[in-house]
């Protein structure tokens, strides 16, 4: 990893404790999984001010190219579950990709479980489009 472990804004840091916290209830086996791997990688993760957010992260709202190691590329921004929208490509941090995802850099390289399997990913490109992110309004 290029910074050694996840970053996260400070108050993206707060949403996401209070997402995983509500969404403990879940049914999938994948997803469940998915939410404690993140939880789990959250522990460890440098926790940063606004400002000294690198600009090549993966955080709420962003933009993400990710590349498999079968090939396949996918485009998509990551948004707070209430403003997901498969259909413009606006994937919610709760899915297994939104939880793969978030807090890692450009060129980063991770293994994540899917409900295909294991798969080994690249994040090939981060453009930020970071609104402001209200802590208050999770859902």
């Amino acid at each position: 990893m290029k910074y050694g472990g996840l970053i996260i804004e400070k108050k993206e840091y707060v949403m996401l404790k209070k997402l995983m916290n509500l969404s403990g209830y879940h049914k999938d086996v994948t997803y469940k999984k998915s939410i404690m791997k993140l939880n789990n990688e959250l522990k460890t993760a440098t926790v940063k001010d606004e400002k000294d957010m690198p600009t090549d992260v993966v955080r709420f709202n962003s933009i993400v190219t990710i590349t498999s190691e079968s090939g396949w590329q996918k485009n998509f921004q990551l948004v707070k579950p209430s403003d997901s929208d498969l259909k413009n490509n606006k994937l919610s941090i709760l899915t297994p990709m939104g939880t793969a995802v978030i807090g890692y850099a450009k060129d980063d390289v991770f293994q994540w479980e899917f409900p295909s399997g294991e798969q080994s990913l690249t994040v090939s490109n981060v453009e930020q489009q970071n609104d402001y992110v209200d802590v208050n309004t999770v859902l």
